[in-house]
C-alpha cells in the first residue's frame, strides 16, 4: 500500500474514532493500532485508550496495540497508563494480562521492550512504562518454553511427572 493510501486510511479511521457510537470507536481503535507507527495516529489512539464514555473502547484498543508485540504499541499503552484514572488503568491492565498471560516468551519480550521505552521515547513515558513493567512482571504465563533437557524454565520435569 502506498504511503498516500495509508495516510488516507488513517484519516478515515481518525474520523471514525470521533463517532458517538462506542462500537465505531472500538473498531477505529483496533484498526488504528495497525498504523500506530504513523505520527497522525498517536493522538486518536491516546484518546481511544482513555475513552471518556466507554471502557470497552479502552480495552480493545489496548489489546490491539499490545498484540503488535513491539515498542510502538507498548509505548502507546505506557503513555496512556501515565495519565489513566483507576478505571481506565484497570481495563488496560486486563488487556495486558489477556495478551501476555499465555506465552512466557511473549511476556518476557514485552518486559525487555518496556525497559527500553524511557531511553528510546523520553522521560514522559517513565511513569507509564513503570506501571506496564509492573503489570507484566506480575503475570505468571500458562506456557513456558521447554529446554533441551525436557524441563520447563520453572524447573519441573514433564517426563518425570
Amino acid at each position: 500500500m502506498s504511503n498516500a493510501a495509508r495516510g488516507d486510511v488513517v484519516s478515515a479511521l481518525r474520523r471514525l474514532a470521533q463517532s458517538a457510537d462506542y462500537q465505531d470507536r472500538a473498531d477505529a481503535g483496533r484498526a488504528l493500532a495497525g498504523f500506530a507507527e504513523r505520527p497522525e495516529a498517536w493522538d486518536p489512539l491516546q484518546a481511544l485508550l482513555l475513552d471518556a464514555d466507554n471502557t470497552f473502547v479502552t480495552r480493545v484498543t489496548a489489546e490491539a496495540l499490545l498484540r503488535r508485540h513491539d515498542a510502538v504499541g507498548l509505548a502507546a499503552v505506557a503513555s496512556a497508563l501515565a495519565g489513566a484514572d483507576f478505571n481506565h488503568m484497570s481495563w488496560i491492565h486486563t488487556a495486558v494480562y489477556d495478551v501476555f498471560g499465555i506465552f512466557a516468551r511473549e511476556r518476557d519480550a514485552a518486559l525487555r521492550i518496556t525497559e527500553t521505552l524511557v531511553r528510546d521515547h523520553g522521560r514522559h513515558l517513565e511513569h507509564g512504562a513503570d506501571q506496564l513493567r509492573e503489570a507484566l512482571a506480575k503475570i505468571n504465563p500458562v506456557l513456558h518454553p521447554v529446554d533441551e533437557a525436557g524441563s520447563d524454565e520453572a524447573g519441573s520435569d514433564e517426563a518425570g511427572s
